[in-house]
């Protein structure tokens, strides 16, 4: 299916391209997610009259990227869990929660989807985690999972 990109999409293409991708990344994720248009002939005609002002859009998430990506890198933060004898979490720690404690802690809003963990965490210890800010800017955290003490 052809689309027509409405901002940069990592490993994907940039504003304006029309590429062919399967039918169900396009209605699911492309489209439903507005980042992509049909390719139709109107839909072509109206994205290189708006290219200019979407270039401008993603220049600003770009730079706020940036400022976020400096306000965080290689940080660390601590978050409390309860956890067995043989330090294994009850659950894990999912993106929603570590996205709740980066605004709590640095007052910074990053969509859960964004948050990618190296691995699953469920356990005690600190892990890495990536987050995906931009299609250029990647950030790198740590999460410092403690026990929770038991009262």
């Amino acid at each position: 299916m052809k689309v027509i990109l409405l901002e940069n999409v990592r490993k994907v293409g940039s504003i304006g391209e029309v590429i062919d991708v399967n039918r169900g990344f396009a209605r699911n994720f492309l489209i439903a997610q507005k980042k992509a248009l049909f390719a139709s002939k109107e839909n072509i005609k109206e994205v290189e009259k708006i290219k200019a002002e979407l270039n401008k859009k993603d220049l600003d998430k770009k730079n706020e990227a940036k400022e976020i990506n400096e306000k965080l890198k290689n940080k660390e933060f601590i978050i409390k869990k309860l956890s067995t004898e043989n330090k294994e979490l009850y659950g894990s720690v999912k993106p929603t929660e570590i996205s709740k404690i980066l605004k709590e802690a640095e007052n910074v809003e990053i969509d859960p989807s964004m948050i990618q963990p190296t691995k699953e965490i469920k356990s005690l210890g600190i892990f890495s985690v990536i987050l995906s800010l931009h299609s250029e800017i990647q950030s790198q955290i740590k999460i410092n999972v403690i026990a929770e003490d038991e009262n």
